[in-house]
């Protein structure tokens, strides 16, 4: 691959099988939440500590991205993504065998650990496989994870709930393909990215930011915010819909699980159409549209019965999703230079909202009821709002 390619291209390979990666590491994050049904009856949880489990594997999630995203920034290791997933392997082992709560949240730290080594530095993997077309790149990359959470309700399903805990260990299959593709995508980016690196490190000169340093400070602010308002809003429906369909609607695990698996599609379709349609009119509108245009949908949830609830979480998952790529690749250009860290920023933030909008919830609910707390939730995406005082970069890059 010459230089003019590797600059100018986009490398679709590359993008294809991170995206399918990243497919596959989500499948199996999402088998998470969708087991809390089982390990809520048989082990007498409360939602309270419903909540500290996805609170634990958010935090270890989140709390190492920045980490890796910097270290990686100056020294890329294209190889940690196979070893991210092999925290992900061990992790899913513990799970299948834990009997105690406590065992239940050294699992999912093990496998949030490895989540938190893969998202920066394939991120940055997917940035250098764009061509310059990185809104594109990035949905690319978040359709195959989102899709992936999106079956982790259908497993639950089909599999977890007929045949019990002990089957998430038929999913360490789908660990060691991921393993696989990762490597084939890690020995790419060190054949073709790393030389480039080092050849470009002496003689290019550290990027200026797009906009003035007190500008940028204020504009990361409002996407890390915008960011709060999508992962609490996100974290009731992942965390709790089986439960509040189950409670309002007295349907089957089963069925919640497909009405789930419903809103995670719709989810991962929307993420799509964010970046590219970001690539052409500017970031800002698309993060305008997808978080503020949520909220009409949202408001009307809590007083819809059974079927207007099935139609309404499709326009929310489908909407509200569109923003993350266009939110991470507006950052990325607010800050030329420093693709993993602003990853690692934004995703590990992302899972740590998430996963203390859980425990948050799960706690609220302990103490009030469900349906209270989606009546209440249903505010957040007013917080779009704020979207109207991001600047405006004029550097989209053309699709």
């Amino acid at each position: 691959m010459t230089k003019r390619t590797y600059e100018s291209q986009t490398v679709y390979l590359i993008l294809y099988a991170l995206s399918i990666s990243h497919l596959l590491n989500d499948t199996l994050q999402s088998l998470i939440p969708s087991i809390y049904p089982i390990v809520k009856e048989n082990y007498q949880l409360t939602f309270s500590q419903i909540g500290l489990i996805t609170l634990t594997f958010q935090l270890t999630a989140s709390l190492f991205q920045p980490l890796v995203g910097l270290y990686t920034d100056k020294k890329p290791q294209p190889f940690s993504l196979a070893i991210g997933m092999s925290f992900t392997l061990l992790g899913l082992i513990a799970l299948s065998f834990a009997n105690h709560f406590y065992l239940l949240l050294i699992s999912v730290a093990m496998i949030g650990t490895g989540s938190s080594i893969f998202h920066p530095e394939a991120s940055r993997m997917a940035h250098a496989a764009s061509g310059g077309r990185r809104g594109f790149a990035q949905s690319v990359f978040q359709v195959g994870g989102n899709a992936g959470s999106s079956f982790g309700p259908l497993l639950a399903a089909w599999i977890v709930v007929p045949y019990g805990q002990g089957s998430v260990l038929w999913f360490t299959a789908i660990a060691f393909l991921a393993i696989m593709v990762l490597s084939f995508v890690g020995n790419w980016y060190q054949q073709n990215v790393l030389p480039r690196r080092k050849t470009k490190k002496h003689s290019a000169n550290l990027p200026e930011l797009a906009l003035p340093r007190k500008k940028v400070i204020i504009a990361v602010t409002i996407l890390l915010v915008l960011i709060f308002s999508k992962y609490f809003y996100m974290a009731s429906l992942t965390s709790y819909f089986t439960f509040y369909l189950m409670d309002k609607f007295d349907v089957s695990v089963q069925r919640a699980q497909i009405y789930l698996f419903v809103f995670l599609f719709s989810v991962a379709a929307g993420t799509f159409f964010g970046g590219p349609v970001g690539d052409r009119i500017g970031r800002k509108y698309v993060i305008w549209v997808s978080i503020l245009g949520t909220a009409p949908f949202a408001l009307l949830l809590p007083h819809a019965n059974l079927f207007w609830t099935s139609v309404l979480i499709i326009p929310i998952g489908f909407i509200l999703a569109s923003a993350f790529s266009a939110i991470l690749v507006y950052a990325q250009e607010l800050i030329p230079g420093k693709v993993g860290l602003v990853s690692g920023l934004f995703f590990g933030f992302a899972f740590g909202m998430g996963g203390l909008g859980s425990a948050l919830i799960g706690n609220l609910i302990d103490k009030t009821s469900i349906e209270y707390v989606y009546s209440l939730t249903a505010f957040l995406p007013l917080i779009g709002f704020i979207t109207a005082f991001l600047p405006n970069l004029h550097h989209a890059s053309k699709a």
